[in-house]
């Protein structure tokens, strides 16, 4: 009876101990994986002192920004000096989101496809840009051109509380 207490005791900690190894693995390739590999192009990050997204380039420069105005129902993007690079708006009979230069000619719109569930960017006689996609794994949005190779992706980073985006070269 004892022997048989000592074995199953030897046993369990046989099999704790290959657990804890399992999750030292796991853990170590989680964190080689969280590393980015490639150098980060662009960060976006909310202000909420100017209530506006601004994005920076990997100096930690500003590069544009962008306000929602609310009176025209639009986002509006502006270059680093102010100076405005197109705006946005929202398309409720079609569903989507055009994009205008600012002599307002449409450059393109942006809409989301229930069906692969994706977001497709095209420019302004329709082709096809580039589609953004929800990558449940990696808990990252990948992006791909229109024959479908990944050219980067987005990622959240929780301690610095913003998006960033990581080009494929």
């Amino acid at each position: 009876m004892r022997s048989q207490i000592i074995k199953e005791v030897l046993m369990f900690s046989a099999n704790r101990a290959k657990k804890q190894i399992r999750i030292a693995i796991m853990l170590i390739v989680i964190l080689v994986c969280s590393f980015p590999i490639h150098a980060q192009q662009l960060t976006q990050r909310y202000n909420n002192i100017l209530d506006r997204t601004e994005f920076y380039d990997s100096s930690g420069n500003l590069v544009e920004y962008v306000i929602e105005n609310k009176i025209l129902d639009q986002l509006e993007y502006y270059t680093a000096d102010g100076t405005l690079l197109k705006t946005e708006r929202r398309n409720h009979i079609l569903d989507r989101n055009e994009t205008y230069d600012p002599s307002g000619n449409q450059q393109g719109y942006t809409q989301y496809n229930n069906i692969l569930k994706q977001k497709e960017t095209y420019d302004n006689v329709g082709n096809e840009k580039y589609v953004k996609r929800w990558n449940q794994i990696l808990q990252r949005y990948d992006v791909f051109d229109p024959s479908g190779k990944l050219i980067g992706y987005y990622q959240y980073n929780k301690i610095l509380d913003q998006w960033e985006y990581f080009p494929n070269d």
